[in-house]
């Protein structure tokens, strides 16, 4: 006879002796002892897939449509460059110090495409460590050769697809008018995608609140309006206003920020990181400079606003294609409530302004 046998006929002879035990009177059974019942674990909800650069969750059998690689566009910001087209669809726009006194954007498209987005400019060094957790396809119209240089060190994380580089391939459109030759290029962002080299969807660039789940920020300070200045003791600022639909209307240092097609520029989320940079030369044949952020192995200070509330957080990144570390003050991650997200990058020092 084999031992699990042997071991089920042991059980069922020491059950038939219980049930014929005899007890003495007044004793309690055996049998009568209630059991102590197993408390029931509460199931952990399963992760919703969501869109990885917005947090919102994808629609069921729908997921696949996600998987494509991220495009990136240099926009240029400064007032003549206006009015610019495709930010409203865009998932992520980080805003950049630019010269002495101005603004770039990177806006970064994965869940929405627009027909065509711009107008497009060149490359700063600060859109490596910023797009390198992506793997993203960069559309730009080039750089100095020290930044191009720079951009290439990280071809393993970064797809610089660049106007010459795809001429030919209906990816950008020079659109006539009257304006200057550099506000005047625009990009096809879905159709430079299909250039690229890289085809996968990017990895969730923060940490988003699951459904069901709220972010901090939910308990943060009421705030409606903040105002974020950039340059070098200048009062040029971006400015945002919460507003009754639950967006943020934003407004350059001269007025409505307002696209081609007549809307306002607006965000879920308006994420302030105050950044460390300095000002260097980056082209060679002028004297003119530009500032560098250090956001490598660097650190800081910022507030996420959301929901009309001010939240404060510290940031942390590593190597480029690290991705931020966004924390409350207390160290516990931040969760950011889904959407569009806007990154504003001023300096360390900048004095945001909150109403």
């Amino acid at each position: 006879m084999d031992l699990s046998r042997r071991g089920l006929l042991a059980g069922a002879a020491a059950a038939l002796l219980v049930g014929c035990t005899k007890h003495e009177p007044g004793a309690k059974s055996a049998g009568s002892v209630a059991p102590t019942p197993t408390p029931t674990p509460t199931p952990t909800p399963e992760p919703v897939p969501v869109w990885p650069l917005t947090g919102v969750p994808i629609e069921a059998g729908e997921e696949a449509k996600a998987d494509h690689v991220a495009v990136a566009l240099k926009i240029s910001d400064v007032q003549d460059a206006h009015p610019q087209r495709g930010l409203n669809d865009a998932d992520i726009v980080f805003c950049e110090a630019n010269g002495v006194a101005y603004t770039r954007l990177c806006a970064v498209f994965h869940s929405k495409f627009p027909k065509w987005a711009g107008p497009i400019r060149s490359i700063r060094p600060v859109d490596v460590p910023l797009l390198a957790p992506m793997k993203a396809a960069f559309g730009n119209t080039e750089a100095a050769d020290w930044v191009m240089k720079y951009v290439a060190e990280f071809k393993k994380y970064i797809d610089n697809l660049y106007f010459f580089k795809v001429n030919g391939t209906r990816s950008y459109e020079i659109v006539g008018g009257a304006k200057a030759l550099e506000h005047r290029v625009f990009c096809h962002p879905k159709t430079l995608g299909k250039q690229s080299k890289f085809t996968a969807a990017p990895q969730s660039y923060f940490n988003w609140a699951q459904p069901g789940v709220e972010s901090q920020v939910v308990n943060g300070d009421d705030v409606k309006k903040v105002t974020i200045p950039y340059g070098t003791g200048t009062d040029y600022a971006m400015k945002y206003t919460y507003n009754s639909d639950g967006l943020y209307d934003r407004s350059e240092p001269w007025g409505k920020h307002v696209l081609a097609d007549g809307k306002r520029v607006t965000a879920q989320n308006v994420l302030i990181l105050r950044c460390k940079w300095k000002m260097r030369k980056i082209h060679s044949g002028s004297g003119a400079k530009d500032p560098v952020y250090s956001m490598i192995d660097g650190h800081g200070v910022g507030w996420l606003l959301s929901g009309g509330k001010k939240l404060p957080i510290n940031w942390a990144k590593g190597a480029a294609e690290t991705l931020f570390t966004l924390t409350l003050k207390d160290g516990t991650p931040l969760l950011l409530p889904p959407g569009r997200t806007w990154v504003e990058l001023p300096q360390k020092k900048a004095k945001v302004k909150f109403a």
